[in-house]
């Protein structure tokens, strides 16, 4: 039998790596991040324990980038559903809806990789967060950032205190009204992207800037 191409083996690489991070969040999300190991993510995935070490050098950074790659997943559906629109604002509003969606439907997992970013482990800079920081690059350069360099980071903090905020235990504050001050301070109407039932919360109008 003829060995293997390269391409073949890195095919079979990324398949491997991707099982990892569909395990990961499947595991966490039903069973809560200390209660899921390594081992039992390996079992899911089909995979070598050892593996999980060859591409993540610990649990904590395979979350991040498990859930890196959900976002990126997420966000890149709802920026090219039907119908597909290359309109800015409604590509901006899209992307907000999604990342509050995920908070809303995936609150054990969000809220245990907010925690870690908020850990001494800090930031993981992987390849899935580099495609998902490239995807929100262009949400921003399409809506008509002058500065995108400033203007990226910026969106990217805003998103991720609202995702705090909603998942805060013991104070969450209302998805709606979180859209509705984000939609504001871009100028964004509210009917754009997926409108939450019952129109814009009471105290706040959503308006062009």
């Amino acid at each position: 039998m003829s060995p293997r191409s390269a391409s073949v083996n890195e095919e079979l690489r990324r398949r491997s790596r991707e099982r990892l991070l569909r395990s990961t969040v499947e595991l966490v999300a039903e069973r809560g991040y200390e209660a899921t190991t390594l081992g039992d993510i390996a079992d899911r995935a089909g995979a070598a324990r050892g593996l999980v070490s060859y591409y993540f050098p610990g649990k904590r950074q395979l979350l991040q980038s498990a859930v890196h790659r959900l976002m990126h997943l997420t966000l890149h559906a709802a920026l090219e559903r039907q119908p597909r629109t290359e309109d800015g604002r409604e590509r901006l509003a899209r992307a907000i809806d999604a990342i509050l969606g995920l908070a809303r439907d995936e609150p054990l997992l969000m809220r245990t990789h907010m925690a870690g970013i908020l850990t001494a482990d800090g930031f993981v800079q992987c390849p899935e967060q580099r495609r998902l920081a490239e995807l929100l690059r262009d949400t921003v350069a399409r809506y008509g950032s002058a500065d995108v360099d400033a203007d990226y980071p910026l969106l990217r903090a805003l998103l991720m205190g609202a995702v705090v905020a909603v998942l805060l235990p013991g104070a969450p504050m209302p998805a709606a009204r979180l859209r509705a001050e984000l939609f504001q301070r871009y100028g964004l109407d509210w009917d754009l992207g997926v409108p939450p039932d019952g129109g814009p919360p009471g105290g706040t109008f959503p308006s062009r800037l």
